[in-house]
């Protein structure tokens, strides 16, 4: 996606978020290549690692390695991680830890009570404290992310509770942050979401009732052709065995605080979180910004691919025309060589092109979905002015970013956030634009209007679901694995 965080080193490598994968079949089957599957149609959600763990027979067997699905796995890769009953899979963003093959997903842990894998996506804000706890123990760390921390915290209630549920369950008290989570033992299939509900994760079910199918998006059920059950509740820890399914709701009860960015820009436009899909949502964006910021020209265009449908709206409330202005190379991956001579220019020209036949001689309404530092959008505006564009127009679906997040969104300290540094004017000044308008704080909540839950919006508003740091903190541990 070209849409957000528009100003980051690279597009790929800081577009995305991460994403999580999870099945348990009555009997035995090609677990793996559901779980490959459902990777592909997460891979928006993760670009720079993946991994598949496969339970055989209470064997787990597990691949994992730097790169999009269809680098690190293939034929002979899936073949070897055998069938099985129960799947985990995940698609990786970095934003904590080092991006390195240390740090890819599921994490497998064998301890007293049996082998265990785990992936998650999220955040903890107590990570550095829970892993000096722990460390301090005698623990030792491989990794730099979260889900170690998670793991650690859930092996510590083994040696005192009953189950693995029982041991998440206990767990869930010291972890704090966001993490949507799936767990495999020898036997079980474990799904759970923090308190808040902070990243978006949901159930379905395999056809004839052969199996049960956790994902971060409704979009991945699709692809292996499952149906949508319901969202995971916030809090919720669903357990799925050979005795059926059962839920344990001891930390629910919160309505939840959704990250009101999975429907800006996170989310796949196909996807239904809490009830509401995520397309018409950035339709309504759009339609927002169109009553809150209207301006005369003559055609609407969308940077590809979040700020589309937000164009469509702004398209539709203004009854300015829309077409296609920006096209995306969809050929160049995250592994194209960059020339000797590297500069963010030539690289934003490699990846998106003006349409000179639908902006030359117009007035044009640019839509996308954030700025953050503003360097990607002054060379947008710069390749649709030499397109022949008589003005620029800029619309973003989200209010600007003040605040960091602490929650898995790449939202640094505040001292990079352009919002923070200079007002909208000078920032339109900054970019090139004839003129700039952010969708208000009021009406970002409302684009998702009908769901079945609360909203955090820290990032724009800095009022966040719980007691946060002052700053993200600065993770020390990466030197250890530089």
């Amino acid at each position: 996606m070209f849409g957000g965080f528009d100003d980051f080193d690279g597009f790929d490598s800081v577009s995305e978020e991460c994403g999580v994968f999870g099945i348990y079949t009555k009997e035995n089957s090609d677990v793996t290549r559901y779980a490959y599957t459902a990777l592909y149609a997460l891979q928006h959600r993760g670009q720079e690692s993946c991994g598949i763990a496969v339970n055989d027979r209470g064997i787990i067997n597990y691949k994992r390695g730097m790169g999009l699905v269809n680098e690190v796995f293939n034929k002979d890769s899936l073949d070897k991680l055998n069938h099985g009953k129960i799947a985990i899979g995940h698609v990786r963003y970095t934003t904590t830890g080092l991006n390195s093959h240390h740090n890819t997903l599921p994490i497998v842990v064998k301890h007293i009570k049996g082998p265990m894998a785990l992936a998650y996506n999220g955040n903890l804000i107590n990570s550095q404290e829970l892993r000096e706890s722990y460390e301090n123990k005698g623990a030792i760390f491989h990794s730099t992310n979260g889900a170690e921390v998670i793991a650690y915290a859930v092996t510590e209630q083994r040696l005192v509770c009953g189950s693995i549920e029982e041991s998440l369950e206990k767990a869930m008290y010291k972890i704090k942050g966001a993490y949507s989570l799936v767990i495999m033992s020898p036997k079980k299939l474990i799904i759970a979401r923090d308190p808040n509900g902070i990243r978006p994760l949901c159930l379905g079910i395999l056809p004839d009732e052969a199996g049960y199918v956790a994902v971060s998006e409704s979009c991945a059920l699709n692809a292996v052709g499952a149906k949508f059950l319901r969202d995971v509740l916030p809090g919720e820890i669903i357990v799925i065995s050979d005795k059926g399914i059962s839920s344990i709701k001891t930390h629910c009860g919160n309505k939840g605080s959704l990250c009101v960015f999975e429907y800006i820009y996170f989310a796949r436009p196909d996807s239904v979180i809490e009830g509401v899909s995520v397309h018409e949502a950035r339709i309504r964006a759009g339609e927002f910004l169109a009553k809150e910021h209207p301006v005369v020209a003559d055609v609407v265009i969308g940077v590809p691919d979040s700020g589309i449908d937000a164009a469509l709206g702004y398209s539709k409330r203004s009854g300015i025309p829309y077409d296609i202005g920006l096209v995306k190379n969809r050929y160049v991956g995250r592994t194209f060589i960059q020339p000797a001579q590297e500069t963010r220019e030539s690289t934003v020209k490699i990846k998106l092109s003006a349409m000179g036949s639908v902006v030359r001689g117009k007035r044009v309404i640019v839509i996308d979905d954030s700025i953050v530092r503003g360097t990607t959008m002054k060379i947008i505006i710069k390749i649709i002015r030499e397109a022949g564009a008589k003005e620029v127009h800029i619309r973003l679906s989200s209010p600007p970013f003040k605040n960091p997040c602490f929650f898995g969104t790449d939202i640094d300290n505040r001292d990079f956030l352009i919002a923070n540094q200079k007002t909208p004017e000078e920032i339109r000044g900054e970019i090139g634009a004839d003129s700039l308008g952010y969708l208000s704080i009021e009406n970002v909540e409302k684009v998702a209007a009908g769901a079945k839950c609360g909203f955090c919006s820290g990032c724009f508003s800095g009022r966040y679901p719980m007691e946060v740091p002052s700053e993200i903190p600065k993770d020390k541990f990466d030197l250890k694995l530089s």
